[in-house]
């Protein structure tokens, strides 16, 4: 500012010196720039109060432009827009714009792209718009999350999808208390891991596991696919019911039982929560063992890949004094309010 004011002091005693005096101090201070950049042609350092008086009169006086030597035309100009620009930012300081996207809102679109990699932003959006968020679709698209490969579905998304059409099936051994062997022939479905039916016999034979897989399954309600492993068994008689009740057969490979993950893991339970801590008498003996215990773990047995709830679905009751029910004589209980 100090320079700026010597300036103004300079120029008043101008306006009273004729036009030829004021052409002849022209043309010299204009030499005097000529030997002074071919004394010094690196570029010149200009501060602020410069930069203002050439945008200044560059903005009243644009024919100036012609009688500037130390910088170019093309600088001027781009001081001017800059200058421009900072004056209407300083204009709308105070002023409202466009809302700011919550925290909340940008983590949900997220979660929302990321869970559902088949959804657009129109289709995000109009959920947003269901749950009470006023926002516009290009905002959404905005904080969607960007998918390296084209959309697909996971391999849990798929699996869930077909579990409810696959079945189960494997036979477990166990002695009675005179030493015979007797067999046990379970069957899950896949979906909500619903322990569909059992049987037991002392000579399992490709007729009574035929005979079984009938009498579990209606005909309307038979899965898509079977998956068994590959005892002997399982006879040809086995494989034709299973055609003839439109049910694909599915054996796993030799040797390979994690493949049957689901229905090992039911043989395991049934083993470690029930029928390790008895001794069976007969074949009438574990009928009844079993159907207590798969009465309790389809209706009141809670697990964890079902999120904490039964295969026949249980409701939360927070409402009443908690009773329990002894089930297989105190093994196990059942918990309820009345």
């Amino acid at each position: 500012m100090k320079d700026l004011f010597k300036l103004i002091l300079g120029v008043l005693p101008s306006l009273f010196k004729s036009r030829a005096k004021l052409e002849a101090e022209i043309l010299i201070l204009r030499q005097q720039i000529n030997v002074l950049r071919r004394r010094a042609p690196k570029r010149p350092h200009l501060n602020n109060t410069d930069r203002f008086l050439f945008v200044w009169l560059y903005h009243w006086f644009p024919s100036v432009l012609g009688a500037i030597a130390i910088v170019r035309p093309e600088t001027i100009i781009r001081w001017h827009r800059a200058g421009f620009r900072a004056y209407w930012r300083w204009r709308s300081r105070n002023h409202v714009g466009r809302p700011k996207v919550s925290a909340e809102l940008r983590t949900l679109i997220g979660e929302m792209s990321r869970a559902n990699p088949l959804w657009g932003a129109p289709h995000i959006h109009g959920e947003l718009l269901k749950l009470g968020f006023e926002v516009a679709q290009s905002t959404v698209a905005r904080y969607m999350c960007r998918h390296s490969r084209p959309p697909s579905q996971g391999w849990r998304t798929f699996l869930s999808n077909h579990a409810d059409g696959i079945a189960t099936v494997d036979l477990f051994v166990l002695p009675t208390i005179a030493f015979r062997i007797l067999y046990c022939l379970v069957i899950i479905r896949h979906g909500r891991r619903i322990w569909v039916s059992f049987g037991v016999t002392g000579n399992p034979t490709a007729e009574w596991i035929s005979r079984q897989i009938t009498e579990a399954f209606p005909w309307d309600q038979a899965p898509r696919y079977l998956i068994r492993d590959r005892d002997t068994s399982y006879g040809p008689v086995f494989v034709q019911r299973l055609r003839a009740m439109g049910i694909r057969d599915r054996p796993i490979a030799p040797r390979s039982p994690w493949q049957n993950a689901y229905v090992e893991r039911l043989i395991g339970s049934i083993r470690r929560e029930c029928l390790d801590h008895m001794i069976v008498c007969g074949e009438a003996h574990l009928r009844r063992i079993l159907g207590a215990y798969a009465a309790y773990y389809n209706e009141s047995r809670t697990h964890r890949s079902l999120n904490k709830d039964a295969p026949f679905h249980r409701a939360i009751e927070r409402l009443g004094a908690i009773t329990s029910h002894p089930i297989l004589g105190g093994l196990h209980h059942q918990y309820c309010r009345i």
